[in-house]
């Protein structure tokens, strides 16, 4: 599968600057990779009806990248293929006031989907380490102070033991987590906000705030580094794919969908006997209102 190039499963460390943000080094076809993209979504629709009829684990995809790389068209068009009363999407903004006064895992454990569903999460509890330690907000918490004496590199090491931890706690509950950092370049970032501003169907989508964050681009690259090398592990990996072209980034994110669907090899339940007894007995019941018509 060609998203294992970009894999980081804890046996390395990432960094971004030295991955491709296009397809060119992958040297793919676009009509080729657009009908595989298409396979793929059928296939997902297949596995997921199983999934959903198993009902024995669930599976979460954490999406996670700078402003403009496409997150939400990701979602629109890759879960598009699935039934949607199987998918449970949740977009996490700025924590509301309610949320500010519990964990930072709080609003993220209420927002797991339940077994048998598939869980979509547009940013995450990683704002908690990128947006947060980028700003430094962990100066403003209300929080004791034996928590806040430590160093800002202390504080934030305590943070990924803590989300590997958490991680690793609902793989040993039957979750599968899979994080995805779509990886846009600075130059497609500058030409997806100027499309924003020119085109009044997308000036929705920008805001000024949104300069003042690609002031910081750099370092929210260091910042993703250290993340997905801290917090990436076997059972729950990263993935740092190219999202300069939105067609082959869906293309490998389907991919991983896919891969993670047959990973939890869902079956359909099996009937007892007595169970398939009634089945019949039911059957032939519906034909004899044939026979009396």
């Amino acid at each position: 599968m060609k998203a294992d190039k970009y894999l980081f499963d804890g046996s390395r460390a990432c960094h971004l600057r030295d991955l491709p943000c296009n397809a060119k080094k992958d040297g793919v076809d676009k009509e080729k990779i657009l009908q595989r993209t298409e396979k793929n979504l059928l296939r997902m629709a297949e596995l997921q009806n199983a999934f959903y009829a198993d009902g024995r684990q669930g599976l979460v995809i954490v999406l996670q990248a700078l402003d403009a790389a496409g997150k939400d068209s990701t979602v629109r068009h890759v879960m598009s293929g699935m039934n949607p009363q199987g998918v449970q999407v949740t977009s996490f903004k700025q924590p509301s006031g309610e949320e500010a006064k519990h964990d930072y895992l709080w609003r993220v454990v209420k927002a797991l989907p339940p077994r048998g569903m598939i869980g979509v999460f547009n940013r995450s509890h990683y704002e908690d380490v990128l947006v947060a330690q980028v700003h430094d907000l962990q100066k403003t918490y209300a929080m004791a102070p034996r928590v806040l004496e430590d160093s800002k590199k202390d504080f934030y090491q305590k943070r990924y033991r803590q989300i590997r931890h958490f991680e690793e706690y609902l793989y040993e509950n039957s979750y599968r987590v899979v994080k995805i950092f779509l990886h846009v370049s600075r130059d497609k970032q500058r030409e997806r906000f100027l499309e924003r501003i020119d085109d009044p169907a997308k000036n929705w989508k920008f805001s000024a705030s949104d300069l003042a964050e690609r002031q910081k681009f750099d370092e929210y690259l260091d910042v993703f580094d250290e993340v997905i090398t801290e917090t990436a592990t076997p059972h729950s990996p990263w993935y740092a794919l190219p999202a300069d072209q939105k067609w082959y980034t869906r293309y490998l994110v389907s991919e991983i969908v896919v891969d993670q669907l047959k990973r939890c090899a869902p079956q359909y339940p099996k009937l007892s006997r007595a169970e398939k007894a009634k089945l019949q007995d039911c059957r032939a019941r519906l034909l004899a209102e044939d026979a009396k018509a």
